[in-house]
């Protein structure tokens, strides 16, 4: 049969009895014919422990030292799970991510997986073995030190493994049915989506939904590695994440469930944004650029943009744009640095704020999805502060309070409503 790699997160390996169902789980596609390989999350909340504990120690602890810390989380998380296998009789073997072979930069806490060398991991499949891996975490390719990949890093390990193993599928195991229209939190009506392309499923990542990591989807896209979302918890078919050629192959042989594409895929909220609002920049050729030069220089990553139109009298103008929250500090000091350069007269910030999002490939082909789109919002007495769109997506930027209204107002308006609730199982939607 085929290889398949296997992710779990930390909601399906929070305890020693989820731990033996995930083993079981295992083993039963082990026995089944397929070549398995695993790659683990921490167990429920440990990482956010570890941070506490460090915090608790020191409240700016090394980069290196941090990283060394928080990969001891899914250590255990893998150790464990080998011997929860190895007790059902069958050989698993546990690695960390060095040993797996994830070669990343140096970037600590936020590293970019540079190559996967998975040698050892090929040695355990070619003698039947279970490897069972760390998520999270590699090494760096010039000071060899432990380093961490950031949020969905978990996410992140099993994909680049699964492209470098040649796996035929990469599922991630959550503790939801699979990729929701919406949060099942927010929306509890929320529909299961059958299928979805890597482009929407990038823009629903990149606007708020947690079920997937944005830099898992784009490594799965980079290699058309297809990604089975699924639930450690029921036996459920779940959602997979293709291509649109693979997606349109398998309508046109009628593999599985599959109907045509609905206009809309899902809508989601993100409270993690804040605004920044350069105020009085000069109305001339180079100012924009010397904005965005420096919070580049930052490494903040940019999300909105609105110019507001020059006021005559002054030959001035407002430039905002959004940024994650915990970029504000950095993205503020590095346009205080260039202010004397720049000219602007003063800068303002705003964590109350909201991005919502709606997302389907449809949208190309339809007109009135934005007709709709404010409509809806218009009705549930939704102000609308910055707009932003793609071909697949219109987002807008809200208060913070109307985030969840605003979502469960789109989501009524185009249909999304299941006649039923989606079951969230571990509580966490990861």
């Amino acid at each position: 049969m085929g290889l398949v790699v296997q992710k779990y997160g930390g909601s399906s390996v929070a305890d020693a009895a989820s731990i033996q169902r995930v083993a079981r789980r295992i083993v039963a596609t082990h026995r089944a014919g397929h070549g398995v390989a695993v790659v683990v999350s921490a167990m429920g909340d440990t990482t956010d422990d570890l941070l506490d504990l460090a915090e608790q120690v020191s409240p700016h602890p090394p980069g290196r030292e941090l990283d060394m810390l928080l990969t001891a989380g899914e250590r255990i998380s893998m150790a464990l799970v080998a011997m929860a296998i190895n007790d059902l009789g069958e050989e698993a073997r546990s690695y960390t991510g060095s040993q797996a072979g994830l070669i990343t930069d140096s970037s600590h806490g936020a590293a970019r997986i540079i190559d996967v060398t998975p040698g050892r991991i090929q040695e355990a499949l070619e003698a039947d073995a279970i490897p069972i891996v760390a998520g999270f975490q590699g090494v760096a390719q010039d000071t060899k030190d432990i380093t961490t990949l950031g949020r969905g890093g978990s996410d992140t390990t099993a994909v680049a493994l699964a492209a470098a193993l040649g796996a035929d599928v990469c599922e991630i195991y959550t503790d939801v049915d699979g990729v929701l229209s919406a949060d099942p939190r927010v929306v509890p009506k929320a529909r299961q989506l059958t299928v979805v392309t890597y482009e929407e499923m990038l823009e629903l990542a990149a606007a708020g939904a947690k079920v997937l990591h944005l830099r898992c989807v784009e490594y799965a896209r980079r290699f058309g590695l297809p990604i089975h979302v699924r639930s450690s918890f029921s036996d459920r078919e779940g959602t997979f994440v293709l291509s649109e050629a693979a997606i349109a192959a398998r309508i046109a042989s009628g593999e599985g469930d599959i109907m045509e594409q609905p206009i809309i895929s899902g809508t989601a909220a993100d409270l993690n944004d804040a605004k920044v609002t350069v105020v009085g920049v000069p109305d001339r050729p180079g100012e924009a650029a010397a904005i965005f030069g420096a919070l580049a220089d930052a490494r903040i990553n940019i999300d909105m943009i609105v110019q507001n139109v020059s006021v005559a009298s002054t030959g001035r103008t407002d430039v905002t744009f959004t940024c994650p929250q915990g970029s504000v500090a950095n993205a503020t000091g590095a346009l205080e640095a260039v202010r004397d350069q720049i000219g602007f007269e003063e800068l303002i910030t705003d964590e109350g704020i909201a991005k919502v999002s709606l997302v389907g490939a449809g949208m190309r082909s339809h007109p009135g999805v934005s007709a709709t789109f404010f409509r809806s919002l218009a009705d549930a007495g939704i102000n609308v502060e910055m707009i932003s769109t793609s071909e697949i997506r219109i987002s807008i930027v809200t208060r913070a309070e109307l985030a969840t209204t605003a979502v469960q107002a789109l989501h009524t308006a185009f249909g999304l409503d299941a006649d039923g609730e989606a079951v969230v199982y571990g509580g966490t939607g990861r």
